[in-house]
């Protein structure tokens, strides 16, 4: 297994993302903390691993806050004595317009998006940087990478992108390393509200993508199974696109701006 002896923490791994990454950390050996803002979600996660044979602890956690990040390290320190991993996946999408958005919806999406991955990065890497080795992967967006609406969660995500390269490039003399996953539109449960005032909204948005599909959370949780593992050894400061070919070019678009050339 390519976790194995491995303790994983999983932010937002109550549901989505989070639980399929959980999941699949756990079934490659890893003890996993399936931490989660709903404490019923997390501990959900964490039973469904340990039926499957695996060892995981569900904690509750609001990780926009320190004190309550903090606790969490500690209680996987406490269980398991050692983090080798975390995955900072926690994240919510608020608001759209800036001229709409208002001051506490622009700071709330700031805080559970980007300083969650500090605070998170924060409380683990004294403990990464002791033993000699750590990963960490953090998950942004296409949203972070180009204008694609939802300003305030888009220039969160742009700021997970680059604080990433900054703790690749200060941390890896410790030997510990720091990639983000740029996803493209994942079918999560976030999406049920949207999908029962408009059921095909996802095969609309699949039409865009060069691979004809919306994502799947195992897509994401399969690589961030490769970045987390020693497979990706010697990769740190690495923006990996898990976007169906989205941002590779839009040939819907090209194939529209042709005609109106001819």
């Amino acid at each position: 297994m390519k976790l194995e002896n491995r303790v994983a923490i999983v932010t937002g791994g109550g549901s989505g993302i989070g639980r399929a990454t959980a999941e699949l950390l756990a079934a490659e050996g890893a003890r996993v903390v399936a931490a989660d803002l709903h404490e019923a979600r997390a501990r959900e996660t964490a039973d469904g691993i340990t039926a499957q044979g695996g060892t995981a602890l569900g904690v509750q956690v609001d990780v926009s806050q320190a004190a309550a990040v903090d606790l969490m390290v500690t209680r996987a320190l406490d269980t398991f004595g050692q983090v080798d991993i975390l995955v900072n996946n926690a994240a919510i999408a608020e608001g759209d317009d800036i001229l709409t958005i208002d001051e506490a919806t622009w700071d709330r999406n700031l805080n559970v998006v980007l300083k969650s991955v500090y605070l998170c990065s924060r409380a683990v890497l004294p403990h990464m940087i002791r033993q000699r080795q750590g990963a960490i992967v953090n998950i942004a967006s296409v949203n972070g990478l180009t204008g694609l609406g939802e300003e305030a969660y888009s220039a969160a995500k742009a700021g997970v992108i680059n604080l990433t390269q900054n703790m690749a490039v200060k941390y890896g003399q410790h030997n510990v390393r720091a990639n983000v996953i740029c996803p493209g539109t994942i079918h999560t449960p976030i999406w049920q509200s949207r999908l029962d005032r408009d059921p095909q909204i996802l095969e609309r948005l699949a039409a865009w993508y060069p691979l004809g599909r919306v994502g799947r959370p195992e897509d994401v949780a399969k690589a961030v199974l490769f970045l987390a593992s020693d497979d990706a050894a010697w990769i740190t400061g690495a923006v990996l696109n898990v976007d169906g070919g989205l941002m590779a070019g839009n040939y819907r678009m090209a194939r529209a701006l042709e005609g109106e050339a001819g």
